[in-house]
């Protein structure tokens, strides 16, 4: 008998919930939607699957709402966001799913503490992930019909749209196609950026059991499939949390919200005095962000409020406040406050180099070995020409022997690539002092390592087959003096695969351009002068292209190269210094047509010496941040018969 009311009761929760959530499923049945087609429910379901295997409600619950915009309010009907607010059910008990309000008002009224409250009049669009043992009978039939993706193992997302009545009964419909097209766009780019939230331990009531994190924003670039393009490709999608007040400053709990839309930053109120924070730093030379004065740094002011941007005067501080800055202050105060997230705290040598020749002399490394590319010394010899005196020892500038990598294999028992999460763990596998300053170098090629491995799914399964990887590093530099350090690469494959590396830049030497060397026994480095996209067509095809520390907005040449690459549908990754120029970096991707995949996060291998630029304080680091653009299976198919029919083949 027991027995017999637990499968009852299991039955129960299963078909009816408990917790969060408005109960079983309506009936609803996407086939019924007006002008809808098969190709349109098989994206809404493979979008749905690809949100589940993410797993989001581990982390979420009701109480951590989201903002959500979808494109310009001019693309949908009304002029406005047809759901600017989201909030997962399920993390806690009850449906899972996730429900997307007209408002944030209405989400904040509808969220109880253990349940979902039915507000008179208030209508929002679920999707929640039924078990496969209740679904109706005719949304098992399209599912069946359509041999439609399932979520997890057993579960298949119902979307409806349901009002809540007067009497605190419920009214269903089905969600029309724009609406569809929200929900799409939606779950394509949280599944992208949710990983992203970071706990504030800080945040909320020490006795409270929800998890708060970080104020976040984030946009991301979604493709529209071919059956909802309407002409555009992509749609750009920003998600912020908590919605509307992504980069507000960390108050207390009692602080009012802002109504802000979701891509806002918070700016500085009227009644808001930007003082004159006067920076006294070790005498090096700044530049005003206004009239581009050049003075000493103890005499330099800054933005009372962002502590980024630097100045001669008052009178040009309120100048540039008035003209530019008090749209860009929120964003470089968000910036700001990432400086200790990005510190590396873990190193016992000096993580700050305004003045790189004294950095280095104070570890006894100046003008030697590469680490002669670290400062101007050396400014006159051609990159890639540096006078090379004798082995591994002299190439590291003289460190102690324990203090630099050795050039020998690691002792791992499985003949299989090693994953790293950062420095503290290469470091560790190494048996390198955290006093050693290796890590300023070796920033270029374990981020090289870490994009193969780790954000390009493709070269890591490649590399994992034991098959060789290629790869195509645009606009070399100091890196052309570092081959010693690129042999790391090869020693941390450990026994399997191989990573071809084509360099291609106009700094590379005339006499060493079609050269190759060998970097230990799994890592070929070819050398090409020349602009990429001129030269990319006589290279082997690539796995992944890469470009670290790549100033996108600043050279002209990357239009053509970018246009490429959109062309030839390869993963690529690009870093930059800080986290202003990534954004810059995403305007110029999207211009040319590039779907950012893989969001500005932090680079884990960044590295750790920070610099500053000559008028901004903001968080500078070389490799400081990485963000990727993944390719469309049809673009790349396209490109390779292109490729295979310039060569002669007949594909039939």
């Amino acid at each position: 008998m027991d027995l017999h009311l637990k499968n009852l009761f299991d039955r129960f929760q299963e078909q009816f919930g408990t917790g969060p959530g408005l109960g079983p499923g309506s009936g609803t049945c996407l086939m019924n939607v007006e002008g809808i087609a098969p190709n349109i429910i098989k994206s809404v379901f493979r979008a749905a699957a690809a949100l589940y295997r993410t797993d989001p409600w581990k982390r979420l619950c009701p109480a951590h709402l989201f903002g959500v915009r979808v494109g310009k309010d001019t693309d949908w009907s009304g002029k406005k966001q047809l759901f600017p607010c989201v909030q997962f059910i399920g993390g806690d008990g009850g449906d899972i799913g996730f429900h997307m309000f007209r408002s944030q008002n209405d989400a904040k009224r509808m969220t109880g503490s253990r349940e979902t409250i039915k507000v008179p009049n208030v209508e929002l669009l679920r999707v929640t992930f039924e078990r496969d043992s209740v679904v109706f009978p005719s949304n098992r039939k399209m599912i069946k019909t359509l041999s439609l993706e399932v979520s997890g193992n057993d579960r298949f997302p119902v979307v409806d749209v349901v009002r809540c009545t007067s009497s605190g009964t419920l009214k269903f419909r089905n969600a029309t196609l724009e609406e569809l097209k929200f929900v799409y766009a939606f779950m394509q780019a949280i599944a992208l950026v949710h990983p992203l939230l970071q706990a504030d331990k800080e945040g909320g009531p020490k006795w409270s059991r929800l998890m708060y994190y970080e104020p976040f924003i984030e946009t991301v670039d979604v493709q529209w499939p071919q059956e909802m393009s309407n002409g555009f490709d992509l749609v750009a999608v920003t998600i912020s949390h908590p919605p509307g007040q992504a980069y507000e400053e960390k108050a207390s709990s009692t602080a009012t919200s802002r109504s802000s839309t979701p891509t806002k930053y918070a700016e500085p109120s009227k009644e808001e005095t930007f003082l004159d924070l006067r920076v006294y730093s070790n005498g090096s030379i700044r530049q005003c962000a206004a009239c581009e004065k050049e003075i000493h740094s103890d005499q330099t002011l800054c933005c009372g409020r962002c502590r980024a941007v630097i100045y001669c005067s008052s009178v040009c501080q309120k100048q540039h406040l008035k003209e530019t800055h008090k749209t860009m202050c929120g964003i470089y105060k968000a910036m700001m406050e990432r400086e200790e997230e990005m510190a590396m705290n873990i190193f016992m040598f000096p993580s700050a180099a305004d003045h790189p020749c004294k950095w280095l002399e104070s570890l006894g490394i100046h003008q030697k070995g590469m680490w002669r590319r670290k400062c101007s010394c050396y400014s006159h010899c051609p990159f890639g020409l540096l006078p090379v005196k004798g082995g591994l020892w002299d190439s590291w500038g003289g460190l102690d022997d324990e203090e630099f990598p050795r050039d020998s294999s690691f002792h791992h028992h499985m003949s299989s690539p090693i994953l790293l999460s950062g420095w503290s763990e290469y470091y560790n596998l190494r048996s390198l002092p955290l006093s050693s300053p290796v890590a300023n170098i070796l920033s270029h090629p374990l981020t090289v390592y870490y994009i193969l491995t780790t954000l390009n799914i493709s070269s890591k399964n490649w590399l994992l087959k034991g098959k060789e990887v290629i790869v195509h590093y645009i606009g070399p530099e100091g890196e052309l003096d570092w081959m010693p350090a690129f042999a790391e690469v090869g020693h941390l494959l450990n026994g399997l695969g191989n990573i071809q590396i084509v360099m291609v830049g106009p700094e590379v030497p005339t006499n060493m351009s079609g050269t190759t060397s060998g970097i230990g026994s799994r890592v070929r480095v070819n050398l090409i002068r020349g602009v990429y996209q001129e030269e990319a067509t006589y290279l082997p095809s690539p796995h992944a292209i890469v470009a670290l520390n790549c100033g996108l907005e600043d050279y002209s040449s990357w239009g053509g190269a970018l246009n490429l690459i959109k062309s030839m549908g390869v993963p690529a990754f690009f870093t930059d210094q800080s986290e202003i120029s990534c954004n810059y970096a995403k305007q110029v991707l999207r211009s040319a047509g590039l779907h950012i995949t893989h969001p500005v996060t932090p680079n884990p291998f960044r590295s750790p010496v920070k610099h500053q630029g000559p008028s901004s304080n903001l968080p500078c680091y070389s490799n400081g941040f990485v963000l990727g653009y993944s390719y469309d299976f049809l673009v790349m198919a396209n490109w390779q018969y292109l490729l295979l029919r310039n060569m002669g083949y007949t594909i039939n």
